[in-house]
């Protein structure tokens, strides 16, 4: 369960909180990373261990897995504050409630995306990606991961009050992560074929720019929304 107190202090103090709060709670804080694991250990076991047939398929796949892990964790960025009420007092404290979210979903992403990434090369080297591409690989998932966290959360705000959300949050957010996703991959496979990979990898920073820019105030938006109702 949250800590009932509230950020006091700015950015800062609603970072921290979510990190305490992240790590207390361990076995959510592992999942993603688990079901990133298993589901690309067993990719070389139902398509073929041979190197020359996992090499083609790697990039879009550990990008499609890293995505898949990310929703898993999405319907819980604001639900425990949720049902302990902190989030309502959050919104009457009047305290910006735009650098409170953005502290929230950089808390989610640390320990989510940015455990993705790093995991990363490993995954790569089981799903025979070619050495060229772990580079673009590592830098698209760590800019990727912070869109699709950023716009994972709109959708998280809207279902908070829902008790099975999972569904409906699933189906508001995997259109918007189109997009990523294509030019994610597009960069690692650029980068296994020795083509240029930079242009697909600056769109993806310029959608993760936007949506750390943007999405905070329609989280804000949505989260008011969930309450009232």
């Amino acid at each position: 369960m949250s800590d009932i107190r509230l950020p006091s202090s700015g950015f800062y103090e609603a970072f921290r909180r979510e990190c305490l709060t992240a790590v207390r709670n361990r076995s959510e804080l592992f999942n993603p990373l688990i079901f990133f694991l298993s589901i690309i250990m067993f990719v070389p076991l139902g398509v073929s261990p041979d190197a020359k047939a996992l090499a083609p398929i790697a990039p879009g796949m550990i990008w499609i897995v890293a995505l898949l892990a990310l929703l898993l964790s999405l319907d819980k960025v604001f639900q425990s504050d949720y049902e302990d009420g902190c989030l309502e007092q959050m919104l009457l404290s009047g305290q910006s409630m735009y650098l409170v979210v953005i502290a929230k979903v950089l808390a989610h992403w640390c320990f989510t995306g940015l455990l993705l990434t790093l995991l990363s090369p490993v995954l790569g080297l089981m799903m025979a990606l070619p050495g060229e591409a772990y580079i673009a690989l590592m830098a698209s998932l760590l800019l990727g991961t912070g869109a699709l966290s950023f716009i994972g959360a709109v959708g998280a705000a809207l279902t908070v009050s829902l008790r099975r959300g999972g569904l409906l949050l699933s189906l508001i957010i995997i259109p918007l992560y189109v997009p990523v996703l294509i030019f994610g991959t597009s960069a690692v496979r650029s980068a296994a074929l020795g083509d240029p990979w930079t242009g697909p990898l600056a769109v993806v920073a310029a959608m993760c720019l936007c949506a750390m820019m943007l999405a905070p105030l329609a989280v804000v938006g949505a989260l008011k929304i969930s309450l009232e109702n």
